[in-house]
């Protein structure tokens, strides 16, 4: 069983690289100051961001690993782990980690903005991709919030952190815009492989055993996290990925009905469990029943 550090409060990663923290609900750390530092596989309980320079080492998140590129940041939520194994080595490292407990968000308007924050169950091979000047704005909300912190606590500290944290998500999220539109050459590659990855699904009558393909399942296919796949697809095309999926079954949907099979026959061959099911998802799709588009067809015969 691997070793793994549970960080439950901010202070919990703090304490195990030595240092004290100045607030009871988030903690900065300039990685500059206390290297070389032990590795730890971390069990989050908290949020996190962490920007990290000058690391050479492989990092885990869930089942999978990641060669960490210079600059790049990593955000994760409470529940999941992330990090490499206290192996006993030191190593040396740049950068920024900035952990805080949800319970700092409670009645502030952040508290639910976070929620629709994906990046934060992106996984660590999706990391945020930054350039020199994002690099800076980044770090320089850190430091930032680093001199809060060393203020003396007041009524309006909390708040001010808050902001700042508001502040950097909403940057991240910017970034993370510009990193999808800067990659449409690979993501339009991304886009032709799940239109392949759907035709085999079928073609190979996965649907007899999964039902209709999900977008969860397309993105395990396609090495994605689903938040990612799906922020992908929508950046990408406009649409969701679950609206290109349903796209996808009315076409093989028309197909099968314009080749004379039955509302049944069609629905059971594409993975749906009822007929209504069919008629529900084509009508969504197309405004028509498949009755109505069959008859639509048989008049124009």
């Amino acid at each position: 069983m691997p070793k793994i550090l549970k960080v439950n409060t901010p202070s919990d990663y703090s304490r195990y690289h030595g240092i004290i923290d100045r607030h009871p609900l988030v903690s900065i750390i300039d990685y500059s100051r206390i290297s070389p530092i032990r590795h730890s596989l971390n069990s989050y309980g908290v949020y996190g961001i962490f920007l990290q320079d000058n690391n050479d080492n492989d990092l885990t998140y869930g089942c999978g690993k990641y060669d960490y590129r210079n600059g790049s940041l990593i955000c994760v939520a409470p529940g999941q782990i992330g990090g490499k194994e206290d192996n006993g080595e030191l190593t040396s490292i740049g950068g920024w980690a900035m952990l805080f407990h949800p319970d700092l968000l409670h009645g502030t308007s952040l508290q639910n903005e976070i929620k629709g924050y994906s990046f934060f169950d992106y996984r660590i091979n999706e990391a945020l991709h930054m350039n020199d000047d994002e690099h800076k704005t980044i770090a320089s909300i850190f430091q930032k919030m680093e001199e809060e912190i060393n203020l003396p606590r007041d009524s309006f500290q909390d708040e001010i952190l808050v902001s700042y944290i508001s502040l950097l998500l909403k940057f991240c999220n910017r970034f993370y815009n510009r990193q999808f539109l800067t990659r449409k050459l690979a993501n339009a590659g991304i886009l032709s492989k799940f239109e392949t990855l759907l035709h085999e699904y079928y073609a190979e009558n996965r649907q007899g055993n999964l039902g209709i393909p999900t977008v969860n399942y397309c993105a395990e296919q396609l090495c994605m996290s689903p938040s990612y796949f799906s922020d992908l697809i929508k950046k990408t095309t406009g649409e969701n990925a679950s609206s290109t999926i349903r796209r996808f079954i009315v076409r093989q949907a028309k197909n099968g009905l314009a080749s004379g099979l039955s509302v049944s026959e069609v629905a059971y061959r594409l993975g749906l469990e009822y007929p209504q099911h069919l008629s529900r998802l084509f009508k969504k799709e197309t405004g028509h029943t498949p009755k109505q588009y069959l008859a639509s067809l048989n008049k124009n015969m």
